[in-house]
């Protein structure tokens, strides 16, 4: 890898940015609100930012840059297919909770649900993950789907994961600001607190692991190499693709040079013998 002592530093940083950022929040929730419980309660409510850090930012960010560590490189593709969607389940499974907590409390207070902005985009996101999810389950997990259509749709699958990524940790700033608005009354917000500034950090540090994660994901010489098997077999039905992925391309460009080298060699060495017998019958 070039540059893998880089790689290191940045992969090293988000870690301890996402295992402190989940530490913080533990911290907020119960150094100044009420901790966690499953009573319908405050504490209720404190599962829904800790999950999220937790499952939607911290584990997501894992899951998509855990095809560009290099010591996995060496491991097979289905096995890392694997992993990835696992962090991923994982990572929904918390949002799937966080949002039953957050539910479950308004309903409990007669508050209301999905009126402000933070709701809107939080919930949008939450249906569109578990929709990413099934999309790659389905196209990149199962070995139903045709090489072309991998091919065509992989663009938009890597799109479509950066754009939650980041769109996630975006809603989650608006989380902590609406959530402090509405709890600092005395003293207020605006005041800067102690709770508002501790808050505000816990959100810089969110915001500097999202730059991170999204920094390894998009340096081209830290992408996952293409696989050295290039015997790989596609469908039933269906033709090897030397368009499919790069090692593939490369193979069958390869061979076709072959081919043609093989051809050319065999054209000269006929035509030497056809003039060795020229010169013997004259």
């Amino acid at each position: 890898m070039e540059g893998y002592k880089s790689f290191l530093c940045f992969l090293a940083c988000s870690l301890v940015l996402g295992f402190l950022a989940v530490l913080l929040a533990l911290v907020w929730v119960f150094h100044w609100r009420e901790g966690l419980g499953w009573d319908g309660g405050p504490a209720e409510f404190n599962w829904h930012p800790v999950l999220m850090i937790a499952g939607f930012i911290f584990i997501q960010g894992i899951a998509i840059v855990v095809y560009r560590l290099p010591w996995t490189w060496k491991c097979s593709k289905l096995l890392m297919k694997f992993i990835h969607a696992g962090l991923h389940c994982i990572a929904l499974i918390l949002v799937v909770v966080s949002l039953v907590a957050v539910f479950d409390f308004h309903n409990a207070k007669s508050i209301p649900n999905m009126y402000s902005l933070h709701s809107w985009v939080g919930l949008t996101l939450a249906i569109l993950y578990a929709m990413q999810i099934l999309f790659g389950l389905l196209v990149y997990l199962l070995p139903f789907a045709p090489l072309s259509l991998r091919k065509s749709l992989m663009p938009l699958h890597i799109y479509s994961g950066i754009f939650i990524f980041g769109t996630v940790i975006a809603t989650a700033l608006m989380g902590f600001t609406e959530k402090l608005i509405f709890s600092l009354k005395s003293p207020l917000y605006s005041t800067s607190p102690p709770e508002a500034t501790f808050v505000n950090t816990l959100g810089f540090l969110i915001l500097i692991f999202g730059a991170f994660v999204l920094w390894m994901l998009t340096r081209p010489q830290w992408k996952r190499p293409p696989e050295t098997n290039s015997k790989l077999q596609p469908p039933p039905g269906e033709t090897l693709d030397c368009t499919e992925n790069e090692s593939t391309a490369t193979d069958c460009s390869n061979a076709d040079k072959s081919d043609v080298e093989f051809n050319s060699e065999a054209a000269a060495r006929r035509r030497k013998l056809d003039e060795a017998g020229q010169r013997s019958t004259m």
